[in-house]
């Protein structure tokens, strides 16, 4: 069985939601991607990233998942999506720009990085 939080209440988290994620995953991506992406790509990926995953952690998985009552499994299946999907976009869209193989895991582990930051630290905001 699945629950379904109100439609409006998820809606109305998702653009603060948002937000708060680009504000804490932005400066890490910009301090840690790969000296081949300019500045510009690294605040894209900060602002592009977020737009892919954020929705479907906060609209789509709630709908499978208890956000609530089965909240390990929910922050396991959406901590582990974020960061991996956007890898994958990131990696497809810009990794022939990274010049070595140390490059581009420097850029995927930059993306874990952030995903873990907002992660703990949104965490926090939120409960406190």
């Amino acid at each position: 069985m699945t629950y379904e939080f109100p439609s409006a209440d998820l809606w109305s988290f998702l653009l603060f939601g948002y937000l708060v994620t680009v504000l804490i995953e932005t400066p890490i991506l910009l301090v840690g991607l790969s000296r081949p992406h300019p500045w510009s790509r690294r605040l894209f990926a900060g602002l592009w990233l977020t737009a892919c995953t954020y929705p479907i952690v906060v609209l789509v998985l709630p709908s499978f998942i208890d956000a609530i009552d089965d909240r390990w499994l929910y922050l396991v299946s959406a901590e582990t999506f974020a960061p991996a999907a956007e890898c994958l976009l990131f990696v497809a869209a810009f990794g022939r720009f990274a010049n070595s193989r140390s490059q581009r895991l420097r850029d995927v582990l930059a993306i874990i990085l952030a995903n873990l930051a907002s992660f703990l630290l949104g965490g926090w905001l939120i409960a406190h």
